[in-house]
C-alpha cells in the first residue's frame, strides 16, 4: 500500500509540472500586455519598457517559464505585478478563507445528502423518494452564479438574515457555502441511494433478513457500510470541484478567498498570481486523489487485495 502511495504521489508530481507548462503556454496566448494595464497614461515607453524587463517579460517564453520553476521550487512564488507583494503572501492571507469556505460546503454537502440519499433508496418508487430526486435534480440544473444571486436577494435582501457580501462574521460564510452545497449535493444524492439499492440486493444482505436480524440492524451494519465506501472516496475527490466552484461563488459574494483573487488577477494579467494560486489547485487536487485512493484501499479489502497484487 505504501508503495502504491508513492507512485501516486509521482505520478501527481509529473501531473503538476504538465499543469505549469500549460498555464505558461496557454498565459502567453492572453490578448493584452499586463504592463499597459498597471501602466498610467503618463508613462512613457521607456519606462514601460523598463518594467517589462524588470518584471523578465521580454525574456524568451521558456526562459522565463524556467526562472519560475526555479523559484517555485525554492517556495518563491515571485512577486505579484499588480500590488509588488509576495505571491506567496497573497495566497496564504486568502487561502484559510477558501478552505473554510469548501469544507463547510463539504459538510454540508455530505450531511444532507448521505441521509437523503439512505431514505430516497430504503422508500423506493415512493412519492418521497419521487420528491428527493426531482428536487435534488432541480438544485443540479441551477446555474451556480443564479442560485448565488437569489440566496441573496431572498435571505439578505427580502429577509435580512445574513450579510449580503464580504467577511463580516461567522454568519457571511452560510450564503456562499450553501450556493456551493446545494447544485453539489444531487450528485452524492444519486450516488448514495443507487449503492444503497444495490446493497440491498446483495446475497449477503438477503442472508441478513432471512437470519431474522433487524431491519435497522442489516441497514446500519451490512448495507451502509459497504454502500458508503464510494460514497467516502468522492468526499475526497469533491474538494478541488468546490475550490474550482469557489471562483465564481466568491466573486458573486466578495469572499475575500483564494478564487476571488484569481479572478481580479486574471482580468489584470497579473501572471503571478494566477500561476500560484493554479498551482495550489493542482497541488491540491493530486492530494485529494492519493487521499481517495488510499482510503479505498483501506475500507475495501479487495481493492487493497488488488493493489497488493498489482505491487508483487
Amino acid at each position: 500500500m505504501f508503495e502504491y502511495a508513492v507512485r501516486k504521489l509521482a505520478f501527481g508530481v509529473l501531473v503538476v509540472f504538465a499543469v505549469t507548462v500549460i498555464l505558461f503556454a496557454v498565459m502567453q496566448l492572453m490578448p493584452g500586455d499586463p504592463i499597459r494595464l498597471i501602466a498610467n497614461p503618463r508613462m512613457t515607453p521607456e519606462k514601460m519598457e523598463q518594467l517589462r524587463h524588470q518584471w523578465g517579460l521580454d525574456q524568451p517564453v521558456y526562459v522565463q517559464y524556467f526562472f519560475w520553476l526555479a523559484r517555485f521550487l525554492h517556495g518563491d512564488f515571485g512577486t505579484s505585478i499588480v500590488t509588488g507583494q509576495p505571491v506567496s503572501f497573497l495566497i496564504a492571507t486568502r487561502l484559510p478563507y477558501t478552505l473554510a469556505l469548501a469544507g463547510l460546503a463539504l459538510l454540508l454537502e455530505y450531511a444532507l445528502a448521505v441521509p437523503l440519499g439512505l431514505i430516497a433508496a430504503v422508500k423506493q418508487n415512493s412519492a418521497l423518494d419521487r420528491g428527493i430526486v426531482f428536487v435534488s435534480t432541480i438544485l443540479w440544473s441551477v446555474p451556480t452564479f443564479w442560485l448565488g444571486i437569489l440566496l441573496m436577494l431572498l435571505l439578505a435582501v427580502k429577509i435580512p438574515v445574513f450579510p449580503i457580501s464580504g467577511y463580516s462574521g461567522p454568519l457571511s460564510i452560510v450564503l456562499p457555502a450553501l450556493t456551493l452545497t446545494l447544485p453539489a449535493l444531487a450528485g452524492t444524492l444519486r450516488l448514495t441511494r443507487s449503492e444503497v439499492l444495490e446493497a440491498v440486493r446483495e446475497p449477503y444482505v438477503l442472508t441478513a433478513y432471512a437470519k431474522g436480524l433487524p431491519s435497522r440492524a442489516v441497514l446500519i451494519r451490512h448495507v451502509l457500510r459497504n454502500a458508503l465506501i464510494p460514497v467516502t472516496m468522492m468526499f475526497f475527490l469533491s474538494l478541488p470541484w468546490l475550490l474550482g466552484g469557489s471562483v465564481v461563488v466568491e466573486s458573486i459574494f466578495s469572499w475575500p478567498g483564494m478564487g476571488r483573487l484569481l479572478w481580479k488577477s486574471i482580468g489584470v494579467q497579473d501572471l503571478p498570481v494566477v500561476q500560484g494560486i493554479v498551482v495550489i489547485i493542482a497541488v491540491l487536487t493530486v492530494i485529494s486523489n492519493v487521499a481517495g485512493d488510499i482510503v479505498a484501499g483501506l475500507l475495501d479489502p479487495r481493492i487493497r487485495l488488488e493493489i497488493e497484487g498489482g505491487e508483487r
